[in-house]
């Protein structure tokens, strides 16, 4: 399960247990602290080394970093003792070996201060909870021991590497501010999310998460040292977390869920970028994302990160499973900027799109020579963006479950909008989800003051429901309001960061207001990531299209697959974007001939296959006569040798089965007006 099944973690290598135990087992001194006052004991003076067991200067309380356990004693008359394997907040960490179960290594757990009242509390309760712990990410507890007066869990023993030794080691050899791949690191945080959501689904939280506390071996991560895990009702029991991950609120509201997704929030920062002042001048906060370029560049997961650590619990996610959902989306966009592949998924909050918006080619089969109307102005290859149909293309939220009317909604076929709010109004129950209904069909029938009258009413019942706001959303694009639009889909971009329907619609609010540029990037995102959304990739056409970047627009209307069904128009598009427009000096013979070439490979009809076949030879017959082409014709355009006389030909036959296929006696004289300038000169 490591990556989801969408990246591909290095495996650690499984560590033989006697190569791990230490030769000299230390406290360092500077993470010895009295762990009554927190003060630093057992420090250095006047060039004496510090102490490893004595009395705290400042309380009085009595502290010892001192191994309580010696290679060779039997604990429990079973477990042999090997040495120490590392220390933590709560106590030493031995390895021995299993006598009455094969001789199996296994890890015990002790205290690192035995005289501290809290760690012992901390210690029992971890046993009691550890027991109806079973959980593939969550290290396996075998047993509980008393020795000496002291307790000792007794667990399995996890051969690899903790994370914060994957980063330390991966920094040693790429340098001091290297940071994991962000993939990687988001694969650990999924498999993470998967361990608290069990936890949380039996009652208990975590509390004290960090890089130091989950194990990678082999391919597979587990959670360790679980001794600040405690019932989620307890608000008696001492509370352990480290700074720098520990959520702002516990010392007040005590830990919760939201708090245990914090620290991975915080986690997940730690690995993926040089997060510096983490514990200090960030304590509470994540860097500017200007300032770290990872940020910049993935603002999905930057946003994803902002709402995991949002100083108001409320602000977070609600659940492991939301947060690894949107993460799993994250996910997704980012290795889809990695290495240009799309990633699609179904959305477990949204339907597949419907229709698509501004598919459209402009003027087709009415322009002059090069694609220039009577006016003198360029026609624009595609159909500027309309604000309705952009509102009505935009993904539908799910129907819940759950809804009494659920049912009812699922087996609704009926198409058009009007016999659709009849049939709305007339449910046998106007549950939350059948209101919703109706406002999406209201707003596609341009009812959009009704709309908002309904939203209201929703508001009022349902607060908090996210669904309101969107179509709070919707009804603003619909009218044209691009910025009150924006304003709504970015922070539902924040509540949902790994959903592409959020970018989306900002990417149609921000065209709408003609920003291209953030046009561009949104449309970019989305199309890049998940190509079901066709809208994407001809607004992202649009955008290129206005930058001047007719190549990018013809890659991008290329990369609409062909059982799509607006693969034709893409094709189309692609014909126009090569030749519409251009001055004889901007084309060249291979980028008409290359048109030509998309128009023959195209099943069109005789009306949509004359009028652009008639735009390429128009294209054509400017370049001909111009100097630019002089010494470069050759080859063939359309089934035809690319010269004049031929061109000539071949252009008049068109406009005269356009006149044919004209609606109106102005369009079909306009076209034989056309057909008669551009015939062949003849002796007759």
């Amino acid at each position: 399960m490591l990556g989801a099944g969408l990246v591909e973690v290095p495996p650690v290598p499984y560590r033989d247990p006697a190569s791990a135990v230490m030769a000299d087992p230390q406290v360092p001194e500077k993470r010895r602290f009295c762990s009554r006052c927190e003060e630093p004991v057992g420090r250095t003076r006047e060039g004496r080394a510090g102490r490893t067991e004595g009395f705290c200067r400042n309380c009085g309380h009595p502290f010892s970093f001192t191994p309580k356990l010696r290679a060779g004693e039997l604990i429990g008359g079973q477990y042999e003792v090997l040495g120490c394997l590392a220390h933590g907040g709560l106590g030493w960490v031995y390895l021995a070996r299993d006598h009455n179960v094969s001789d199996r290594w296994v890890v015990l757990k002790g205290l690192l201060d035995s005289g501290d009242a809290d760690s012992l509390a901390a210690s029992t309760a971890e046993r009691a909870f550890l027991a109806e712990v079973e959980h593939p990410n969550i290290v396996k507890i075998y047993n509980f021991v008393r020795h000496g007066g002291s307790g000792y869990i007794v667990m399995e023993y996890v051969g690899g590497e903790s994370l914060k030794d994957i980063l330390l080691r991966h920094r040693k050899d790429q340098g001091e501010d290297a940071a994991l791949p962000l993939g990687q690191v988001i694969a650990y945080g999924l498999e993470v999310l998967r361990a608290l959501g069990y936890l949380h689904g039996v009652g208990l939280l975590y509390c004290d998460f960090k890089p130091d506390n989950a194990i990678q071996s082999e391919e597979q991560l587990k959670l360790i040292d679980l001794g600040g895990v405690r019932r989620s009702f307890d608000v008696n029991s001492p509370i352990f977390g480290t700074p720098g991950y520990q959520a702002p609120e516990i010392s007040d509201q005590g830990p919760s869920v939201t708090s245990d997704l914090y620290t991975v929030g915080r986690t997940l920062a730690v690995l993926s970028f040089a997060f510096r002042g983490y514990t200090r001048r960030h304590l509470r906060s994540l860097p500017p994302r200007g300032e770290v370029p990872l940020l910049a560049r993935y603002e999905s997961y930057h946003r994803l990160l902002r709402r995991a650590t949002h100083p108001d619990p409320a602000q977070r996610f609600q659940s492991a499973a939301e947060m690894a959902e949107q993460l799993t989306g994250v996910l997704r966009e980012v290795l889809s900027a990695e290495d240009e592949m799309p990633r699609p998924a179904p959305s477990p909050l949204f339907g597949p799109e419907q229709h698509a918006a501004g598919t459209e080619v402009a003027g087709a089969g009415t322009l002059g020579a090069a694609g220039v109307p009577a006016g003198g102005a360029a026609v624009p290859v595609l159909a500027r963006l309309d604000a309705v149909a952009a509102a009505a293309a935009l993904p539908v939220p799910l129907v819940h479950g759950a809804d009494p009317a659920a049912a009812f909604l699922g087996g609704l076929n009926v198409r058009d909008p009007r016999d659709l709010a009849g049939a709305l109004s007339g449910a046998p129950m106007s549950s939350p989800e059948v209101r919703l209904a109706l406002v999406r069909v209201r707003i596609g029938l341009g009812e959009l003051d009704e709309a908002g009258r309904l939203l209201e009413q929703i508001g009022t019942d349902r607060p908090g429901d996210w669904r309101t706001d969107w179509y709070q959303g919707v009804r603003a694009l619909a009218a044209g309001r691009g910025a009150d639009a924006a304003q709504i889909f970015d922070a539902l971009y924040d509540l949902m960061p790994g959903e592409p329907a959020p970018k989306l619609a900002l990417a149609f609010c921000h065209e709408v207001r003609n920003d291209t540029p953030a046009a561009d990037r949104f449309y970019e995102t989305v199309w890049r990531t998940d190509p079901t959304h066709v809208s994407a990739a001809f607004g992202l056409a649009r955008a290129r299209l206005a930058a001047g970047d007719r190549a990018a627009a013809e890659r991008v209307l290329d990369s609409v697959p062909r059982i799509s069904s607006h693969y034709v128009a893409a094709q189309l598009a692609a014909v126009a974007a090569a030749v519409r427009g251009r001055g004889p000096g901007e084309l060249n013979a291979a980028t008409l001939i290359g048109a030509g070439r998309r128009l023959e490979a195209l099943s069109l009809d005789r009306g949509r296959s004359a009028a652009f076949s008639a735009e390429v030879l128009e294209a054509a017959l400017v370049w001909l006569r111009s100097g630019a082409a002089a010494g470069a014709a050759g080859g063939e355009l359309l089934g035809i040798p690319m010269l004049e006389a031929p061109v000539r030909g071949r252009l008049e036959r068109m406009y005269r089965l356009l006149a044919k296929l004209a609606e109106g006696a102005g369009h079909r004289h306009a076209m034989v007006r056309r057909a008669n300038s551009v015939r062949p000169r003849t002796l007759f």
